[in-house]
């Protein structure tokens, strides 16, 4: 029988592993230059996006269970500007950064779970901690496909279910049973 405890993390990995793949799916649809388009003067490109997921993801799962996970080293402003870095420089912060935030939760027990750790000050469950970046991941993988999108428009390949496809997606989903 499974724990909760092991079942939540299992399925937080599953989860975090899911929004990483949508990332990838989206960047092998993009040029070298696509990843540097911005939408807008308040708006951030992809490059940036990524830049501010790595800071965040180092910062927060280096020494998970024993440092504040807003690490003195980090330099969050900087991660907003905008540099040159190249689509190969990008992919691989992006993989570095995921692989950091992975193996730190392959790590955990269940009895790990209800320790408390520290970000920004703030006191955490790691429980709590994990589904704060739960919600925080998603949101910024969110919105590199968004900018993907609007970038390769009609070239774009669908991640999902494509428009117009639920009934033949549910059908095929039931043949599959």
């Amino acid at each position: 029988m499974v724990s909760v405890g092991s079942a939540f993390l299992e399925s937080a990995t599953r989860r975090l592993l899911y929004y990483k793949e949508l990332g990838d799916k989206t960047f092998v649809q993009l040029s070298d230059a696509d990843f540097h388009f911005c939408p807008g003067e308040e708006s951030n490109s992809i490059a940036v996006i990524i830049q501010h997921m790595y800071g965040n993801m180092l910062s927060r799962w280096t020494d998970f269970l024993s440092t504040d996970g807003e690490k003195e080293w980090r330099n969050r402003d900087a991660e907003f500007e905008t540099t040159a870095a190249s689509k190969e420089q990008l992919l691989v912060n992006w993989k570095q950064s995921w692989a950091c935030c992975l193996n730190a939760i392959a790590a955990f027990t269940e009895n790990d779970l209800l320790q408390i750790v520290i970000i920004r000050g703030e006191a955490l469950t790691v429980v709590d901690a994990i589904n704060r970046q739960l919600a925080h991941y998603p949101y910024h993988v969110g919105q590199i496909i968004f900018v993907a999108k609007m970038i390769k428009e009609t070239q774009w390949q669908n991640l999902s279910v494509p428009r117009n496809k639920s009934g033949e997606y549910n059908e095929m989903q039931k043949q599959k049973k």
